[in-house]
């Protein structure tokens, strides 16, 4: 430890504290969130007289009592604490709300039958909403010029009908990506600025423009008016804070997701289908701008190679990997020179994140609310050697390499939360051309996560109503089923569900919604404090000291995902599915005649 400290004094200049040291030492146990829950948990047993052991529940009396011969308020005191414990398996869900609940023009579309929908989604036992708060829309008009009025009334809304929320810092460009229905583009001043500049925004081998965000190479360029785009997201979150206090104060939200990329999530847009993708391709890289071009050279010359350049060889958006040098078997990748581009490439992928996730921090510096981060489920490939897919958007991750972990590592010194999609895929549901390995995948997310003790949410990838889809998510929520005394070895923080449409209101659809959120709920009833199912949210403290990137890269070292049960509580008896779709057609029925 001591000579890894020394070397990144040595390699970063960084002023390595024993404070520092204490907190890097990754020899030693470190509480986490989930640690503290089961403290409380112990102690609220404990304070009663009570202690759970090994599933069964015991009175600690000097008298000895068996559980029979309690009196009748003891009991009482007893199934009260069973039915407390049974809410640590509670996994509250979330809805997102449409793209466009927020026109271009900046008005709450359809407010009466929005209420509508949100008022029987909290009936039906629902915990939240998502939303995304457009940097497009809200920074129209000019530089710090915020009308943040249409998402006043969305929260007013929101919070009266007795639901939480979930906000995202939308940084990017609606439109373009896998579910987008609408076309929401970057402030209109920011693109005036690119037309001048275009290097300002992501480009790949051929010179080709992505405008869906900027590029992380100009994270600290002061080319907006004499603003970088780091403080431009800075003064637009502190700009939110200042205008929705209230629903901070009255923690209406439960978490602020900050966007980092394309479709908000931390990686490159390497897939567009605006420019032409079409899955499963492998995708580009996106680093040929002027910045990025600058950054790489001035890295490889410090590493000894100054005749290095960019990759010319990693063919084209549509390629599959074994058509390119790059990432055929024994290609590029595995060169001296390709292992310098790749750790480089997402290196600054972790830098990226880790700034803006700094000023979110100091932004909400005392509120009442995780920050959260978005990682892309890009499961395509993931079955080949090269992880093509995976590379192209930043994602280092091979057989003998893990590059999730790191970015886990990096959010825990923000006390984040890991936000994962296609919780809902499975691989017999991929082309066989693909190579997918989404199941894989997730196990492999989700388990870096719980090793570097952060919180991990989900998502589904795109808009499923089946009972299969809803399955399979229930079996990534709870790995190990529901814990009937203490706490479940690991869960999820929460899981949010896309997206609130006309679709999922229908009949048959929303019934089958309601049996999973009450799945998702352990069977339990709606509980509107988050506190009873142990999530304490403490005001933001200020995160903690910069890890260096060496102690980062310590976390690409694989680890063997935890195990997940073949059955947990997930009922996939067809029959018993079939006998519930035959009933709901004839309970309507039934309906019909009566009235």
């Amino acid at each position: 430890m001591e000579d890894l400290v020394c070397a990144a004094q040595r390699n970063m200049g960084t002023k390595v504290t024993f404070q520092f040291q204490e907190r890097y030492n990754f020899q030693q146990e470190r509480m986490s969130g989930e640690a503290i829950r089961v403290e409380r948990a112990r102690k609220q047993s404990v304070s009663h007289g009570f202690k759970l052991d090994d599933g069964h529940v015991k009175k600690q009396s000097r008298l000895g009592l068996p559980f029979k011969a309690l009196p009748a308020k003891f009991k009482e005191q007893i199934h009260s604490i069973s039915e407390d414990q049974m809410h640590a398996n509670y996994v509250p869900v979330y809805v997102m709300l449409p793209l466009e609940v927020v026109t271009n023009k900046n008005v709450l579309e359809d407010r009466v039958k929005l209420e509508k929908q949100l008022k029987k989604l909290h009936a039906a036992g629902v915990d939240g909403v998502m939303v995304d708060v457009w940097w497009g829309i809200v920074e129209s008009k000019g530089p710090g010029q915020y009308d943040w009025s249409a998402y006043r009334t969305l929260f007013q809304l929101v919070q009266k009908c007795k639901l939480k929320l979930q906000v995202i810092m939308s940084f990017h460009q609606c439109g373009g990506n896998v579910g987008d229905s609408v076309f929401i583009s970057l402030p209109k001043w920011v693109l005036e600025v690119g037309e001048k500049n275009p290097d300002i925004f992501y480009t790949n081998y051929k010179g080709i423009r992505n405008k869906e965000c900027l590029s992380l190479g100009v994270d600290k360029e002061s080319v907006f008016h004499g603003r970088s785009p780091i403080e431009l997201y800075r003064d637009y979150m502190r700009s939110f804070r200042e205008n929705m206090d209230e629903f901070l104060k009255s923690q209406l939200m439960i978490d602020i997701e900050v966007g980092l990329g394309p479709a908000g999530e931390l990686r490159y847009p390497s897939y567009s289908r605006k420019l032409g993708w079409v899955f499963p391709g492998i995708g580009e890289f996106q680093c040929y701008d002027r910045y990025l071009k600058a950054d790489f050279k001035e890295a490889a010359t410090e590493a000894g190679h100054p005749e290095w350049e960019l990759p010319d060889n990693a063919g084209k958006s549509n390629d599959i990997p074994e058509s390119t040098e790059f990432f055929k078997s024994n290609g590029t990748y595995q060169t001296e020179k390709g292992r310098f581009f790749l750790t480089w490439y997402s290196n600054k992928l972790l830098t990226h994140g880790d700034d803006i996730l700094d000023e979110a921090n100091k932004v909400f510096l005392g509120c009442r609310v995780k920050l959260a981060a978005k990682v892309s489920g890009i499961h395509w490939w993931y079955k080949t050697e090269s992880h093509a897919a995976e590379l192209t958007a930043g994602y280092y991750n091979l057989y003998h390499r893990d590059g999730y972990r790191p970015i886990a590592r990096m959010l825990s010194r923000h006390n984040a939360i890991l936000n994962f999609t296609c919780l809902e895929m499975r691989n017999n549901e991929q082309p066989i051309e693909a190579q997918s390995g989404a199941e894989e995948l997730v196990k492999q997310v989700l388990s870096g996560g719980w090793a570097e003790k952060i919180e991990v949410a989900g998502e589904n990838a795109l808009a499923r109503y089946d009972r299969e889809a809803y399955e399979q998510i229930l079996s990534n929520t709870r790995p190990n089923g529901i814990v009937k005394f203490g706490h479940p070895a690991r869960k999820m923080y929460g899981v949010t569900y896309l997206r609130l449409s006309d679709k999922l209101m229908k009949q048959r659809n929303f019934d089958i919604f309601k049996a999973f959120v009450k799945k998702m709920h352990a069977n339990l009833d709606y509980c509107s404090d988050p506190e009873r199912y142990y999530h304490f949210t403490e005001p933001m403290e200020r995160s903690k000291p910069r890890i260096p990137l060496e102690i980062l890269l310590e976390a690409t070292e694989p680890l063997e995902p935890y195990p997940w049960l073949k059955e947990t509580d997930v009922t996939r008896r067809v029959l018993a599915g079939f006998l519930h779709y035959i009933l709901g057609i004839v309970l309507r029925i039934l309906r019909i005649k009566v009235n």
